[in-house]
């Protein structure tokens, strides 16, 4: 019976993934979903009791893979460089194996149905992304910038590149990602 629950939970928040990348919030209702997903509409308030829980509970789902895909193998690695580099391998190649979850990531980080609770719980995830930032400033690894900036400066440029990459198919996707890291880290290192 679990198994049960969970795929129908899963199915849903597949289906509003899909719809709400596709057509946005307001151009997604709770029945279009629930049809998607294969479920009956009463189903769907039975996990989410309101299309803002949906997102916000899609929110988490999401950015929690991607933060445990961003640490993977992180701390393995010897340098600073190293570690910032690996950190953006992961997050790059996330971008481009999860193209609509990354879609939805950037859509909706701004996004004013994504409750402060929901970000307070989310950035949980992420503090091992601020705490290098903050060791690559306290060891002159970085140059003397908010960290806020550095963080926002990495994602925001690791979008551009998961969209050269879909969009522009260079040869060599593996030197596309290094020098996309390159650029970034040229632009924060001290």
């Amino acid at each position: 019976m679990k198994k049960q629950v969970e795929d129908k939970k899963a199915a849903l928040l597949e289906a509003a993934l899909k719809l709400f990348t596709e057509r946005g919030f307001h151009g997604t209702s709770t029945a279009q979903i629930s049809k998607e997903a294969g479920v009956a509409t009463g189903t769907l308030f039975n996990y989410f009791p309101t299309k803002e829980d949906l997102i916000n509970g899609l929110y988490f789902e999401v950015k929690g893979e991607l933060s445990r895909k961003m640490g993977k193998d992180v701390q393995t690695q010897k340098t600073y460089e190293e570690k910032l580099k690996k950190m953006w391998c992961n997050l790059v190649e996330w971008g481009i194996e999860n193209q609509d979850k990354f879609l939805f990531v950037g859509q909706f980080c701004s996004s004013p149905y994504i409750t402060s609770h929901t970000r307070e719980v989310v950035m949980e995830e992420y503090v091992f992304f601020h705490d290098l930032v903050t060791e690559g400033l306290a060891n002159g690894e970085l140059g003397d910038y908010p960290p806020e900036m550095i963080t926002s400066i990495f994602y925001q440029s690791s979008r551009t590149i998961v969209d050269y990459i879909l969009y522009s198919e260079p040869q060599d996707r593996n030197k596309a990602i290094e020098d996309g890291f390159q650029i970034v880290w040229k632009g924060v290192a001290k």
